[in-house]
């Protein structure tokens, strides 16, 4: 007889352990069925949502300006009207951030709605820099406003000084450095709703009016042969001319006009944004006059205010500019913004009674209802030198810009009949390269 020993205890744990095997591997297909039934109906939050959430603490319901040079002049009256308001977040692109730390807390903004941020116009390295800052800074909050009104005007100078990008300071600063950053942050605009461009022009670069065109130097691009020879150093202005200080700032003036111009012409239609610029009036006692002669400075505003009526107080020229950021009627793109309207009245003595109150087209007074759009000149209005300028423009800061497209109908039928169209090309296409020739004539005219 054959004795058979049967282990029972190692069967027993064989088994205990195949049961235990299925039961772990039930335990964790169910638990996995449930975590993707909930996932399905909670809708787990992805990094993006994430991020929504953060930027809704920090900014609320408000939306986001950035306004270059708000240290002094017309860009610190226009924050603080837009502060006024607590539906605005303001980031300041400066310069100096200890000056404008200082003007912040004279002026009692409010720091809760006012970042200011470091911006150097005169180097294009820096204002690579401030977009990535700021677009770390909003993360995705989409930009709302951007305000190109930072700028430096030299007209006592009898040499040009330049930036360490070897550029002429006024053509930078004010006109090319400006250039880049609409560039960059035109992408950051997207999902804005009501979005806005806006360039600080001037009337000296509009040679329509008597201040345009009736005061020596006379903005003119000509060719834009300093451009075309790449605006290095020793190019000292844009037309490839000897340097001319005051030239040289209605020439960057007149760019930034042509620029709103050809940007709308572009991408208005592409992308929603208005692109537009203004003229808020002569502001004689800026900062903007700093490097002009004491005697000048002390005369002009008196004379402007009481004499020509072109005199416009900071204040009041940012209450301009503050109306151009929200008022609805400006959502309306390639527009040349001014106020007061009509022929100027109360000069001289009558002047003294109103203190200096002249009504009409450029001046002081009026009110928000005063705004109207402007005629601009044939220079401003030259569409091929605007595009001229703007691809020169774009190769001399390495601006990146999309590709300019007009809206399409959504409507079925043109995708299809452009997808068969396409096909029946390359149809035609592929039947010429493989086509042999029929006789001794086509085949030398395919040799």
């Amino acid at each position: 007889m054959n004795i058979v020993v049967v282990n029972s205890s190692g069967t027993m744990n064989s088994v205990i352990s195949i049961v235990f095997s299925l039961a772990l591997f039930f335990s964790v297909t169910f638990a996995f069925t449930i975590l993707g039934e909930l996932q399905q109906r909670i809708q787990i939050p992805s990094i993006k949502q994430i991020s929504k959430i953060f930027d809704s603490q920090k900014f609320g319901d408000k939306r986001i300006c950035v306004i270059t040079g708000t240290s002094s002049g017309l860009g610190k009256e226009t924050a603080k009207h837009l502060l006024k308001t607590g539906r605005w977040h303001v980031v300041g692109a400066c310069r100096d951030l200890a000056k404008m730390a200082t003007v912040a807390e004279e002026e009692e903004f409010d720091m809760k709605n006012f970042t200011p941020m470091e911006l150097d116009l005169a180097s294009f390295k820096s204002v690579r820099k401030f977009v990535e800052d700021l677009k770390e800074f909003k993360a995705e909050k989409p930009l709302d406003r951007f305000v190109c009104n930072a700028g430096v005007y030299q007209p006592t100078l009898d040499y040009a000084k330049y930036t360490e990008d070897d550029i002429e300071q006024q053509l930078q600063i004010n006109y090319l450095s400006h250039f880049l950053m609409c560039s960059l942050l035109m992408p950051e605009m997207k999902g804005a709703q009501d979005p806005r461009m806006i360039m600080v022009g001037s009337v000296t670069g509009n040679d329509n009016t008597v201040g345009g065109g009736g005061v020596y130097p006379v903005a003119d691009l000509r060719e834009l042969e300093g451009l075309e020879l790449g605006a290095k150093k020793p190019v000292e202005m844009i037309d490839g001319f000897k340097f001319n200080g005051a030239k040289a700032y209605k020439d960057t003036k007149l760019c930034l006009m042509m620029l709103s111009n050809e940007l709308h012409e572009k991408y208005h239609r592409q992308t929603g944004i208005a692109f537009s610029s203004i003229y808020p009036g002569c502001l004689a006692d800026s900062p903007l006059f700093r490097e002009k002669r004491p005697w000048f400075r002390k005369y002009f505003p008196v004379f402007m205010k009481y004499i020509t009526g072109g005199y416009v107080g900071q204040e009041e020229a940012g209450k301009r500019l503050f109306q151009v950021i929200v008022d609805p009627r400006c959502s309306k793109s390639g527009v040349y913004w001014s106020w007061n309207g009509g022929p100027r009245i109360g000069r001289g003595f009558d002047s003294l009674k109103n203190d200096g109150q002249i009504i009409g087209a450029g001046g002081a007074g009026g009110d928000w209802d005063s705004i109207y759009e402007n005629d601009q000149s044939d220079k401003v209005r030259d569409m091929d030198k605007a595009r001229k300028l703007f691809d020169l423009s774009s190769k001399i800061t390495g601006a990146d810009w999309p590709l300019a497209k007009q809206p399409k109908s959504p409507c079925p039928t043109l995708v299809v009949i452009s997808a068969v169209t396409s096909l029946l090309d390359k149809k035609e296409l592929f039947e010429k390269a493989t086509a042999k020739p029929k006789t001794m004539r086509e085949a030398l005219s395919l040799a």
